[in-house]
């Protein structure tokens, strides 16, 4: 039970700070989970935030489900996901209940513009630090350079380039093998 309230208490801290979406959680997750905790290596992290992508939900939830199991399977999953949503949860009912009577305060929207820059720089540290881990050679980088091309330009779904990168990776794999 101790270790279940460890579990919650880590993803509590990174759910409360949790502004911008699943992507600016990585470095969080990198520091806490990876660096601090030692729960979990950064190429897991960076395999369950790529499954967390391509199933149904909220990364950030799906990843903290992922992490949880790993560690201490069912209750595990629960506890990680109960940690990372408390936090928001009550942000978003207290944050609607008053941001209504002030949302067309230059105050708020400058405070607004301010985390956006924020959640930016956050996004762009974890991608610098998964592009450090994850491209090795000619190979990745060309598929990296492919994937980022095919969601951001030709609007291609990420699950359809997650599963094609996937694909290539392991008939890379085989071929090397051979």
């Amino acid at each position: 039970m101790e270790e279940l309230f460890r579990i919650y208490l880590c993803f509590l801290k990174i759910g409360a700070f949790l502004f911008g979406g699943g992507y600016s959680m990585l470095p969080m997750l990198i520091r806490e989970l990876s660096e601090t905790k030692k729960w979990a290596t950064e190429d897991e992290l960076m395999d369950y935030f790529a499954v967390a992508q391509c199933t149904p939900g909220v990364i950030a939830i799906n990843t903290a489900t992922f992490v949880g199991y790993k560690l201490k399977k069912v209750p595990g999953s629960i506890a990680a996901t109960l940690g990372i949503v408390t936090v928001p949860v009550i942000v978003i009912i207290l944050v609607a209940s008053v941001l209504k009577q002030f949302w067309g305060s230059p105050a708020v929207a400058h405070a607004f513009n301010g985390i956006r820059v924020a959640v930016a720089a956050l996004i762009a540290s974890a991608v610098i630090k998964l592009g450090k881990k994850s491209i090795h050679n000619w190979l990745t980088a060309l598929l990296c350079a492919a994937a980022f091309a095919s969601i951001a330009f030709m609007h291609v779904s990420p699950v359809i380039v997650v599963v094609a990168v996937a694909l290539a990776g392991i008939l890379y794999g085989r071929a090397k093998q051979a």
